[in-house]
């Protein structure tokens, strides 16, 4: 990007992005992490465990801050975390943010 003045350059328009994460991603507080990993990088979205062992989610924000956390989520995750893969799906660019915040889900 350069210095041209332009906050929402092409390249930094805001996204919206599912994932899911596979592993031993319950009961480690995975979600307790994730959103306090999404609200340092200053996103959006939730989280929320499945009935199948994973968790999965929705990310909305500036695309590069989006693939922070999922850079986060494919690798790094809650301490006592494994994960085996991360998914993603459903990209789409947005004109504005459909969260308030970034909530845990029952």
């Amino acid at each position: 990007g350069g210095g041209d003045g332009a906050a929402m350059a092409d390249g930094e328009g805001m996204v919206s992005v599912d994932y899911e994460v596979h592993g031993k991603v319950q009961g480690v507080f995975f979600r307790k992490y994730t959103q306090g990993e999404a609200k340092r990088l200053g996103l959006v979205g939730w989280v929320q465990n499945t009935s199948h062992g994973t968790v999965q989610g929705q990310i909305q924000g500036p695309t590069a801050r989006v693939r922070e956390l999922q850079e986060w989520l494919r690798k790094i995750g809650s301490p006592q975390s494994r994960i085996s893969r991360a998914e993603f799906s459903n990209e789409k660019k947005i004109q504005a943010l459909e969260h308030q915040e970034f909530q845990i889900l029952k």
